[in-house]
């Protein structure tokens, strides 16, 4: 199928071989990626024609398909050559790639994953934020949820899985405290990460982040850079839920926004209630090191 990127302003998918417009794509329903969450992703952001960390993603793609015991069945340059092809068909500038591996189909009536075939799929859409350019520029109202986080040793949290669903229940309890969004915690009231981002916190002039039950994210190793390159003390330990609303600021970090500032959190104001300034400082320098194309690969 020949597809004229004008034709498909929201997005192509790559499914069972072909390209197709993203509103016309499916996968099977006996996928047992939808019947049953089986199923690794990956989430690559291309900003003016360039991917971000590309053969990183694609590392932690290849060790996570290992760790779930599955074969993808395209090689990792096929996989490149698919996401090129992609984002050349929707002609988007900026975008957001996700690549998925999923358990596949057994034969009928048999419940062993060792015999299911394993599948691959890959869709473009323009990039996205979750964040809107207010929250961005004021700062996100966190609400700390209630429900804990899937524990650590029963789901691997640096699998990128599609195990949301501790993540969306504690979603409907923020938007009902009026938040923004929401972050949940483990087994010992400390934090952990939310829907689709890890947190931050600064304090004394020093960065923390979660060490334990959070995704080896992207943008949290590139924090970490960040932190390095511009002398700002960075650690990785547990943070319980009474230090966090005690910080003097609170970052999110994620593939859809880069660095994103809170400014609140349980109603607690964060700071000055505004974007903190090593949080701003950090935000720029992401901004104008990825414009420079930093860690960058062309389409």
């Amino acid at each position: 199928m020949v597809v004229s990127p004008v034709e498909n302003q929201d997005g192509i998918a790559f499914v069972e071989g072909e390209y197709l417009p993203i509103s016309e794509a499916k996968i099977p329903i006996l996928d047992w990626g939808f019947l049953r969450s089986d199923a690794n992703q990956d989430t690559i952001s291309v900003w003016k024609g360039i991917f971000f960390r590309l053969e990183d993603h694609l590392d932690r793609f290849e060790r996570n398909v290992a760790k779930l015991r599955m074969i993808c069945p395209y090689n990792r340059s096929q996989i490149r050559s698919i996401m090129r092809e992609c984002v050349r068909r929707c002609g988007f500038s900026d975008a957001y790639i996700q690549i998925i591996a999923t358990r596949g189909i057994p034969p009928s009536g048999v419940r062993d994953p060792r015999r299911c075939q394993n599948r691959f799929y890959a869709f473009c859409l323009p990039y996205v934020w979750i964040a809107t350019a207010e929250q961005q520029q004021n700062g996100l109202k966190l609400i700390v949820s209630s429900i804990q986080r899937i524990p650590a040793t029963s789901v691997d949290p640096t699998l990128k899985h599609y195990h949301w669903l501790d993540f969306e229940m504690a979603l409907f309890e923020a938007y009902e405290q009026g938040g923004d969004t929401v972050v949940l915690v483990d087994q010992n009231a400390c934090v952990t990460e939310g829907p689709g981002f890890n947190l931050f916190m600064v304090n004394s002039g020093a960065v923390i982040t979660p060490k334990n039950g959070v995704l080896d994210g992207m943008t949290r190793q590139t924090l970490f850079e960040l932190c390095s390159e511009l002398n700002v003390p960075c650690e990785q330990k547990a943070i319980p839920v009474s230090q966090l609303i005690g910080a003097d600021e609170i970052f999110l970090s994620s593939t859809a926004g880069g660095l994103l500032p809170v400014t609140s959190v349980n109603e607690h104001t964060i700071g000055k209630g505004v974007p903190g300034p090593i949080s701003q400082r950090l935000r720029k320098q992401y901004w104008k090191k990825r414009e420079s194309g930093w860690h960058g690969t062309p389409v």
